[in-house]
């Protein structure tokens, strides 16, 4: 969805129209002038020991904006975008990332497991894909 389809994130989801009472509640809690952060959407799925997705659903039917991805991709304010090439990749990353494609696009868990495997930022994932020119897709939340 692009910004033109701000407020209307529910008609990515036709027939679904509710959501889990004790979700709705703890992402409402958590989120800001009809804003959730990526980082606080990843909280949510901890606590209620659901998936990213449901949550990323939870949040479309009640037309909330995804702020500050943790791969630097989108939310970022007037920046939009905080992601961008590096000179330098860290070493092995390259390799995993290409070993992760799909379709050549690495889906954003596999950002994640990268980072976590190789203890380094998601930001960092993030910068060397957009160095490498590889998209990152699908999000977790089903954003864009």
């Amino acid at each position: 969805m692009t910004h033109e389809d701000k407020g209307r994130y529910f008609l990515k989801h036709p027939g679904k129209i509710t959501v889990e009472q004790s979700l709705k509640q703890e992402i409402i809690k958590r989120s800001l002038d009809n804003k959730i952060s990526c980082s606080a959407a990843a909280a949510i799925a901890r606590k209620k020991k659901v998936t990213m997705s449901e949550v990323g659903m939870a949040i479309d039917i009640l037309n909330l904006s995804i702020t500050k991805c943790q791969i630097g991709l989108f939310g970022h304010d007037e920046k939009k975008k905080i992601a961008g090439p590096v000179k330098n990749i860290e070493p092995g990353l390259r390799e995993a990332i290409i070993n992760a494609l799909i379709n050549d696009k690495l889906p954003c868990k596999s950002a994640w497991e990268i980072a976590a495997a190789m203890k380094i930022s998601r930001l960092t994932v993030g910068n060397a894909c957009d160095t490498l020119k590889i998209k990152i897709k699908p999000c977790q939340l089903g954003a864009f």
